[in-house]
């Protein structure tokens, strides 16, 4: 579970124990209660199993695929995925792919419905771009939703990181979009479900290894 389940958790278990010892009268202790219990589920945090193929890139956060598009950016053609997180949803956010994290980029915005397309350009964000020991680049973007106040990243430039690997979350509703190469090819489709880590969205044909990266990799991974 992320440490906030616990935080958020025992906070309100406490809230209700004061509103028992006052009141005498443990029907105004539920709605507390039932919002922690609320929170230790919103923010647990399963295992998953990471698939190692290469090529491979897996969904950056858990939710249902709403766009699957190829886009033009200044550095060419990119395949654009979204992802969209209910509150329902787990809100771990995972590495897509293994590789040197190259930037982190955090924009201030609005808070727009994230179903709105234009949350993309408007909304709060945060940008990790990651130098893939494959060779190529690949971008993912947390973006804040309607309900969703605070985005969290653990990660720093110059970090190695692996494919599924945990590097932060965004609380309550949200989206992901991931950036790929144009030459990308998606396995999913607008409807889909998918799991942070665990679902293989898309695959890249892959040369060999960058030689500099694996054995930075390597030296990270001892």
């Amino acid at each position: 579970m992320v440490r906030d389940g616990y935080f958020y958790g025992l906070a309100l278990a406490a809230v209700a124990a004061i509103l028992w010892l006052v009141t005498r009268n443990w029907v105004w202790a539920i709605p507390p209660l039932l919002f922690a219990a609320f929170f230790l589920w919103f923010f647990r945090d399963p295992n998953r199993t990471i698939p190692p193929e290469r090529g491979l890139v897996v969904a950056p956060a858990d939710g249902k695929v709403t766009q699957v598009a190829l886009v033009s950016t200044p550095d060419g053609q990119r395949l654009r995925l979204s992802i969209f997180l209910s509150v329902f949803d787990v809100h771990v956010n995972r590495s897509p792919v293994e590789g040197i994290l190259r930037e982190v980029r955090y924009r201030k915005g609005e808070y727009l419905n994230a179903m709105n397309p234009v949350c993309a350009e408007r909304n709060e964000q945060n940008l990790a771009v990651v130098d893939c020991i494959e060779g190529y680049q690949v971008s993912f973007i947390q973006i804040a939703g309607l309900l969703a106040r605070r985005i969290v990243f653990n990660k720093k430039p110059g970090d190695y990181l692996e494919r599924g690997e945990r590097v932060g979350l965004i609380k309550f509703g949200s989206r992901t979009d991931i950036l790929l190469p144009g030459s990308a090819e998606p396995l999913v489709k607008p409807g889909d479900r998918v799991r942070g880590g665990a679902s293989v969205i898309a695959r890249i044909a892959t040369p060999d290894p960058d030689p500099l990266l694996a054995s930075i990799g390597a030296e990270m991974l001892v």
